[in-house]
C-alpha cells in the first residue's frame, strides 16, 4: 500500500510540473513541492490535492483574465475623423469670398450714371488715418448724373476733394457750402469698349479663384486615402462640382449685369 502511494506522489508531481511547463502557469515550484514530503502526501493526501487544485485554479483565472484583456486591446477600433464637411466649408467660403471681391473691383469701374458705392473703394488720408472714403463722408445721389459727398467732419473737405480727383474715375467735383458735388460725364464709345474688356478680365480672374477654391477641396480629400471610401469620394466631388457651377454663374450674372450698365450708360 505505501509503495503504490509513492509511485502515485511521484506520478503526480510528475504530471503536474509537466502540465506547468505546457501551460505556462506558476503552479507550484519544484522546490515548493519537494519541501512536501512523502510522508505528509500519505498523511495528508486531500490537503495536497486541494493545493495543486487551488494553484491550478488561481493561475487558469490569471490567464483567462489576461487573454481577455488582450483581446479587448485587439477589439479597439481607430475612428478616423470625416474631413469632407470641413474641406466642403472652407471651399465654400473661398468661393463667397471671390465674388465679394468681384462685386468690390465691379464696383470700382465708373459708368454714366451716378451710383452711391461708386467712390466706396477711394481712399481718404485725415489727420494722419487712411480710410475708407465711406467712413469718412456720405455719399448720396442727387440725379442720374450728380453725387454729393458730405463730410462728417468738415475740415476733412479738402482731403475728400484730393482724394476723389487723385481716383482713376476721372470726377471734378465742386465746393458747395461744406459738400462736394460731383458730376459724372457720359462714356465716350471708347472708353466704354475699354470698360468692358475690364470687366470680363475681372470675370475670368475670379472665376479661376472660385475653380483654384474647387481643386484644393477635391486635393485634400484624395490625401485622406483610403480614409474615404471611393463611392464617398464621387458623390463629394459632384458636390464640390456643383458648388463651382453656381458660384460660376453668380460671377458671369454680376459681370453681364455691369457690361450691360455700361454699354446703356
Amino acid at each position: 500500500m505505501a509503495t503504490a502511494l509513492r509511485r502515485s506522489f511521484s506520478l503526480s508531481l510528475r504530471n503536474l510540473l509537466l502540465f506547468r511547463n505546457r501551460s505556462n502557469l506558476s503552479l507550484p515550484t519544484l522546490s515548493h513541492l519537494s519541501s512536501l514530503s512523502e510522508t505528509t502526501f500519505l498523511q495528508n493526501p486531500r490537503d495536497c490535492n486541494r493545493l495543486f487544485f487551488d494553484s491550478f485554479l488561481r493561475e487558469t483565472r490569471r490567464g483567462f483574465a489576461k487573454g481577455r484583456k488582450s483581446r479587448d486591446d485587439d477589439d479597439t477600433i481607430e475612428v478616423i475623423p470625416d474631413i469632407r464637411p470641413t474641406v466642403k466649408a472652407a471651399a465654400v467660403s473661398q468661393m463667397e469670398a471671390a465674388i465679394v471681391a468681384l462685386s468690390r473691383e465691379l464696383s470700382k469701374l465708373r459708368t454714366g450714371r451716378a451710383s452711391a458705392g461708386m467712390l466706396d473703394h477711394i481712399i481718404v488720408e485725415a489727420n494722419g488715418l487712411k480710410m475708407p472714403l465711406s467712413r469718412v463722408a456720405v455719399v448720396s445721389v442727387m440725379d442720374p448724373q450728380t453725387l454729393s459727398v458730405t463730410p462728417y467732419d468738415p475740415n476733412t473737405l479738402k482731403e475728400l476733394e484730393h482724394a476723389i480727383v487723385s481716383s482713376p474715375l476721372g470726377l471734378n467735383p465742386m465746393l458747395e457750402g461744406q459738400r462736394l458735388v460731383a458730376s459724372i460725364p457720359p462714356l465716350t464709345k471708347e472708353h466704354i469698349q475699354a470698360m468692358c474688356k475690364v470687366v470680363a478680365k475681372s470675370s475670368e480672374d475670379f472665376k479661376q479663384s472660385i475653380r483654384r477654391a474647387r481643386q484644393k477641396a477635391l486635393d485634400s480629400v484624395k490625401k485622406a486615402g483610403s480614409s474615404i471610401p471611393k463611392d464617398d469620394a464621387k458623390r463629394f466631388e459632384k458636390e464640390i462640382d456643383e458648388l463651382t457651377k453656381k458660384f460660376v454663374k453668380q460671377a458671369d450674372e454680376m459681370c453681364k449685369a455691369k457690361e450691360k450698365e455700361i454699354a446703356g450708360s
